[in-house]
C-alpha cells in the first residue's frame, strides 16, 4: 500500500488508539452531533458512512453549523477530520468553550478534491467543558457540498503517531514517481523489528532506493500542521542502512515555507531500531518533515515509527521558551527597558499630548504617553538620538513591531533609522529606515530579524540642522518570537476589519445608512482619520455623518454573544471630528428586555486622533452588543 494525496484506506491496518467522547463515524447516528436550527442542516447519506451539508437543499441560507455534546476532556487531545470539499465551498472548525462569549475558530479549508482529505487539530488542555463546531458553507450553485466521513478524538498530540490508525494520523507523503514512503509491517524490505517493547505485527514507514534514478532522489512525509503553540521533546525510532553519500535528515517547515534542520544520524547503517530524541519549540503553526534523499538504486533504505510528543524537554541543557515581551513597550509610566546611549544628551523625551483637532495623541489610546525626538529638546542645532532596547538571546527569530509619526519634515534622510547591535555595542545590520513622507498619521512598520548573538535594536534618529527637522516620534514597541509574516490566527473575540467584518452585522430594519469598511482618507475635507489605526494604511469601519438628519441612525452589531458568568471588557478605537459629527453610543441588546442598555456614548468633535474606549459589563445569557450613530 503506498500513502498518496488523500486518505489512504489500508486494508487489515490495526485501529489501536483510543476513542474520546464526540467521535463520530456517522454510520448508525450522529452520535450526539445536532444541526444548530439558526442555520442550515446537516443529513446523514442514506447510505450511511457520512454526513453532509448541499448548495442544492440550503434554500436562503449560507452555511450550517453541527454541534457537538458537551466535552470535558482535560487532557491535551487530537481531533481528526476526514472530510471532503466539492465545487465552491468551505469548512471551519470551530471551539465553544463554556462560561465564555465567544467562538473560536480553530481550523479552515476550501480546498475541493475528488478524494477523502484528512485534518488533525490539536485541542489544548483544559479544565473548561467544550462544544465544537463544524461550519459548512457550500457556495450557491449545483454540484457544491461539503461533507464529513468521520471524527475521530484521540488522546495525546497531532504529531504523534504509531501508524496503526488508517489514515495514518494525517502524516502525507509527498509524491515521487521513483522513491516513496510506504508503510511495512513484519518483515518489509529487509526491516527487522528488533526492540522487544511493541509486540508485533505491526507498522511503520520505510523508504527503499530500489527504484531512484536520478542523483539525490528525494522522498518527504510530512506530519500534520500544529494548530497551537506546544515545545518539548519530540521522540521518534528510526532503522537505517545507506550508502555514504545518502541523507536522511529532520526538519521543521513553518507556513511560509522555511524548513530548519533540527536533526541528523550520525551513522549510516544500524543493527536494530534506534530511539531519537529532539528538543523543539513550535511557537508558531509549523509541520516536522522527515526527508530521504538517494543518489542511486544502491542507497539503502530508512525506517521510522512510534513518533511521540512530550512537553517536557528532553535535554537538561535546552534553554527554555524565552519570552520576547520584555521587549515591549507603550512609554505609559517610563522607557521600560529602553535607555538613551548618553543620558545627558536628552535626543529622546517622554511626551503627551491633551487630545485636540490639531495635534495627534499616542497611539496606545490618543491620550497617552509616546516617546519624541526632536531639536526643541536640545540645546544643539542638530542631534544624533540613539535609543537602546534590552538584549535579546541570539538563533532566535524575532518580529519587531512599532509605530511612528512624523511632524514638520522637510527631508526624511536620517529621520529615523533602525539598527541591530551586537552585546559591545557594535552595530550589525541596519534592518529599516523611513523611506516615504507620510505625515501626522501613526504608522506601523513590521521587522523580521534573526542574528547568531546577543542583539538589541536601537532606534537612531539623526537631525544635521534645525530648519530641516521637524518632529520624529516612535509608539507601542512590540516583539515576538517567530515571522512576522505568521500569524497565530485572527481571535473572535478581536476584529481589525482588514480581511472583512469579522461577522459584524448592518442593521437593515430602521437604519437610515450603512457602515462602510474603507482604508485611506475619508471623503469629506477636514473630517475623519488619515488612516486606521492598526497600521496606519489598513481597513477601518466608517460612517459620513455629515450626510445623516436629525433622527437619522445607523447601527453595526456583533454577532450573538453566549453570555459569561464574569465582567467582560469591551475595548475599541473610535474617531470623531469635524463639524456635526453627531452622537456615537454603544448598547447592550438582550431579548429578554424590552430596551437595550447604554453603555457609553460620546457626543460632538473629539479629537484628530483615535481614542481608546474601554467598557465593562456584565451580561451571562445571548446577547449582542452594537454601536449606533
Amino acid at each position: 500500500c503506498m500513502l498518496n494525496y488523500g486518505v489512504a484506506l489500508l486494508c487489515g491496518l490495526i485501529d489501536a488508539q483510543e476513542l474520546l467522547p464526540g467521535s463520530c463515524n456517522f454510520e448508525l447516528s450522529t452520535c450526539g452531533y445536532i444541526s444548530d436550527p439558526e442555520f442550515g442542516g446537516w443529513s446523514i447519506n442514506e447510505e450511511g458512512h457520512l454526513i453532509m451539508v448541499d448548495s442544492a437543499i440550503m434554500q436562503d441560507q449560507e452555511r450550517a453549523v453541527l454541534v457537538s455534546p458537551v466535552l470535558d476532556q482535560q487532557d491535551w487531545s487530537c481531533v481528526r477530520l476526514v472530510y471532503q470539499i466539492t465545487g465552491r465551498g468551505c469548512l471551519h472548525l470551530h471551539l465553544r468553550p463554556h462560561s465564555d462569549n465567544f467562538d473560536y475558530q480553530i481550523w479552515t479549508a476550501d480546498n475541493a478534491s475528488d478524494s477523502w482529505l484528512i485534518a488533525s487539530v490539536d485541542l489544548a488542555n483544559s479544565t473548561i467543558p467544550y462544544q465544537i463546531l463544524l461550519e459548512g458553507r457550500p457556495e450557491l450553485g449545483l454540484g457544491n457540498s461539503v461533507a464529513i466521513f468521520e471524527i475521530h478524538i484521540v488522546p495525546g498530540y497531532c504529531i504523534e503517531c504509531n501508524f496503526e490508525e488508517h489514515h495514518l494520523c494525517g502524516y502525507s507523503n509527498t509524491w515521487n514517481p521513483n522513491v516513496n514512503w510506504y508503510v511495512g509491517g513484519g518483515k518489509v524490505q529487509k526491516i527487522e523489528f528488533s526492540y522487544s517493547s511493541f509486540s508485533y505485527p505491526g507498522h511503520y514507514m520505510y523508504v527503499d532506493s530500489v527504484y531512484a534514478k536520478h542523483f539525490q532522489e528525494v522522498a518527504k512525509l510530512t506530519s500534520p500542521m500544529t494548530t497551537v503553540p506546544m515545545a518539548g521533546c519530540l521522540t521518534f525510532y528510526y532503522q537505517r542502512d545507506q550508502e555514504k553519500g545518502n541523507i536522511f535528515s529532520v526538519f521543521t517547515k513553518d507556513q511560509l515555507g522555511h524548513y530548519e534542520e533540527i536533526w541528523r544520524p550520525e551513522v549510516y547503517s544500524t543493527a536494530s531500531w534506534i530511539l531519537v530524541s529532539v528538543d523543539i519549540k513550535a511557537l508558531h503553526p509549523l509541520e516536522v518533515v522527515f526527508e530521504v534523499a538517494f543518489n542511486s538504486a544502491h542507497g539503502g533504505y530508512v525506517g521510522i515509527d512510534d513518533i511521540s510528543f512530550s512537553p517536557e524537554f528532553c535535554h537538561t541543557d535546552t534553554e527554555p521558551t524565552f519570552d520576547p515581551s520584555i521587549a515591549n513597550c507603550d512609554f505609559e509610566r517610563d522607557l521600560c527597558l529602553y535607555h538613551e546611549e548618553r543620558a545627558e544628551t536628552k535626543s529622546w523625551i517622554r511626551a503627551s499630548v491633551k487630545a485636540n483637532a490639531y495635534r495627534s495623541g499616542d497611539h496606545t489610546t490618543g491620550t497617552g504617553c509616546f516617546l519624541l525626538a526632536n531639536t526643541h529638546y536640545t540645546s544643539r542645532l542638530g542631534y544624533v538620538g540613539r535609543l537602546h532596547g534590552p538584549f535579546l538571546p541570539g538563533n532566535l527569530k524575532y518580529c519587531l513591531r512599532f509605530y511612528y509619526l512624523l511632524h514638520g519634515f522637510r527631508k526624511v534622510d536620517n529621520a529615523l533609522s533602525l539598527y541591530i547591535y551586537d552585546e559591545h555595542n557594535v552595530a550589525q545590520e541596519k534592518v529599516w529606515s523611513l523611506a516615504d513622507m507620510s505625515r501626522d498619521m501613526w504608522t506601523q512598520v513590521e521587522i523580521t530579524y534573526r542574528k547568531p548573538m546577543v542583539s538589541k535594536v536601537v532606534f537612531v534618529s539623526i537631525c544635521k540642522n534645525f530648519w530641516e527637522c521637524g518632529l520624529v516620534a516612535i509608539d507601542d514597541i512590540t516583539v515576538s518570537m517567530g515571522d512576522c509574516q505568521i500569524t497565530t490566527g485572527s481571535l473572535s473575540r478581536q476584529c481589525d476589519f482588514e480581511s472583512g467584518v469579522c461577522g459584524y452585522i448592518q442593521d437593515k430594519t430602521g437604519d437610515k445608512a450603512d457602515w462602510l469598511r474603507v482604508r485611506g482618507h475619508t471623503p469629506t475635507f477636514y473630517t475623519g482619520p488619515r488612516g486606521d489605526h492598526t497600521s496606519g494604511v489598513g481597513y477601518f469601519m466608517y460612517i459620513e455623518a455629515s450626510l445623516m438628519r436629525p433622527g437619522h441612525k445607523a447601527r453595526l452589531l456583533t454577532s450573538d454573544l453566549w453570555g459569561s458568568s464574569s465582567t467582560q471588557c469591551l475595548i475599541f478605537y473610535y474617531h470623531m471630528y469635524g463639524s456635526g459629527t453627531g452622537i456615537l453610543s454603544v448598547f447592550l441588546h438582550h431579548s429578554s428586555r424590552e430596551q437595550d442598555m447604554l453603555l457609553w456614548r460620546r457626543q460632538g468633535e473629539q479629537s484628530i486622533s483615535w481614542m481608546r474606549a474601554m467598557v465593562e459589563y456584565h451580561c451571562d445569557a445571548q446577547h449582542q452588543v452594537h454601536g449606533i450613530m
